[in-house]
């Protein structure tokens, strides 16, 4: 049976789980926002951005005579084993919340401070020893600690999902070296356009995937200036005017990214204009990515009807009434997660707006919705690589008979028998089931010896 311990805040006493580290404030955001379902917890590196935060601001209190010696130890100790994943399960904030952040901050100092407590032989809630607000936020408000987190957090899970993505790169360069001789046609606009080889057209799924790793690093270096020290609104009011520059610096050395104080702490408390650029970033990646995955559905289509050039790994039966019937579910798969990002960037979009005057209020969401693409992206992208793009193989014998019954290579021989006489081949072989090859033999146009050596498909190639 749950014991339980009363604590006091500005709206009145409240009863909160008594081995629980969280307090007052954070049991009322538990009972407010039963909204997403979507907690602090189930993002680990936004509790460890959170630790980090507050334990730069604690070094930085210390530093300027804010922060008692007898205090730091206990409140840095605490910050640590947040930064380490102890207290994950304390952390039951909803994403989705009023309050600006609040809640996840109150939630933090809460934490921190029941743990600092317990770990000098206090009980919990002894806020006169050690203070959720009065020390673990001091010279803080939320409106500084909850964005910085938030930049912090992404810091560190885009080089999470910039890992994954090149391992795909490189899965899909592989198969580009394994393909290398495969001969097949190129389309566009869905029809026969000329050849190729099924290697060029895997390497350039890398090489299209590749021109991302540096826009979502460029983008997330934005997220490095930082507004901690502005308080409220960003004019600092409550904290030293050494306080920005320092809590930089000691941030930065604990994490080694290179933050640094915003130049203008006003301007910088309500901006969400690095959310907005960073999340567009995972739109143009995913809009990529799903791209890649509605060629590969095409390429493996059939497998008696449609292209079949590549074989897809069967994964799952694919119906309940079709026997035999496998689909291609893991690009399937993909192509659902990056509609959901869609759906993410045009919220971060509304969110960013939305703020009034100085302060975003609507960052909550913003910072939902971001995480959960970067999340959803980087399983997505583990998925492809693992359950699909590593054991594609192709049908070279297919690709190669399409090529040869094309009716796309007559613009091989554009340059030597002209536009006008390619264009009245390729009508009679698309009208008559004829080859390009016998119709241009048969009309005295070209020698075999001629034609032999123009539509060899590696001529055509430059290979």
């Amino acid at each position: 049976m749950t014991k339980f311990r009363t604590e006091s805040d500005l709206i009145g006493d409240l009863q909160v789980p008594e081995q629980a580290y969280y307090g007052v404030q954070t049991q009322r955001a538990i009972d407010n926002f039963r909204i997403s379902g979507s907690r602090m917890k189930d993002y680990p590196e936004f509790i460890r951005a959170i630790g980090y935060v507050k334990l730069a601001a604690a070094q930085t209190n210390n530093k300027l005579g804010l922060l008692s010696d007898e205090l730091l130890k206990p409140i840095s100790e605490a910050c640590k084993e947040v930064i380490a994943g102890k207290f994950n399960d304390q952390f039951l904030v909803d994403m989705i919340q009023g309050g600006a952040g609040t809640s996840v901050n109150m939630n933090a100092n809460e934490v921190i401070a029941n743990r600092a407590l317990e770990l000098m032989g206090k009980q919990k809630a002894e806020y006169t020893i050690v203070s959720p607000n009065d020390h673990v936020n001091r010279s803080q408000s939320t409106n500084d600690a909850y964005p910085t987190t938030i930049k912090l957090a992404i810091i560190k899970m885009n080089e999470s999902l910039m890992k994954h993505l090149t391992k795909l790169i490189e899965a899909f360069r592989k198969k580009g070296k394994e393909f290398s001789d495969v001969i097949k046609m190129g389309r566009t606009q869905l029809q026969d356009a000329v050849p190729m080889t099924l290697g060029q057209e895997f390497e350039a799924f890398a090489a299209n995937l590749e021109e991302e790793l540096a826009r979502l690093q460029t983008n997330a270096n934005l997220f490095l200036e930082i507004n901690m020290g502005g308080t409220a609104i960003g004019t600092g009011l409550n904290a030293p005017k050494d306080f920005p520059k320092l809590c930089a610096e000691n941030l930065a050395k604990l994490t080694g990214e290179k933050f640094v104080a915003a130049g203008n702490l006003v301007e910088a408390t309500p901006d969400t204009g690095a959310y907005v650029i960073y999340s567009s970033a995972l739109k143009r990646m995913a809009v990529k990515l799903s791209k890649i995955c509605n060629d590969l559905r095409l390429l493996s289509s059939g497998p008696r009807a449609g292209l079949r050039e590549i074989n897809l790994p069967p994964m799952q039966p694919g119906s309940s009434i079709m026997p035999g019937k496998v689909n291609p579910v893991i690009p399937e798969v993909v192509n659902q997660v990056c509609f959901k990002v869609f759906g993410n960037d045009l919220a971060v979009t509304f969110a960013a707006e939305a703020g009034q005057l100085q302060l975003n209020v609507m960052e909550p969401v913003l910072c939902q919705c971001i995480f959960e693409s970067i999340v959803f992206l980087e399983r997505a992208i583990e998925t492809l690589r693992i359950k699909c793009v590593e054991g594609i193989t192709a049908n070279k014998d297919i690709c190669l008979n399409m090529v040869k019954n094309s009716i796309g290579i007559v613009t091989a021989l554009n340059p030597h028998i002209g536009y006008k006489n390619s264009t009245k081949i390729a009508k009679e072989a698309l009208e008559t089931g004829k080859s390009v090859y016998d119709l241009v033999l048969e009309k005295g146009l070209l020698t075999k010896e001629q034609l032999d050596k123009i539509l060899d498909p590696k001529n055509m190639l430059g290979i």
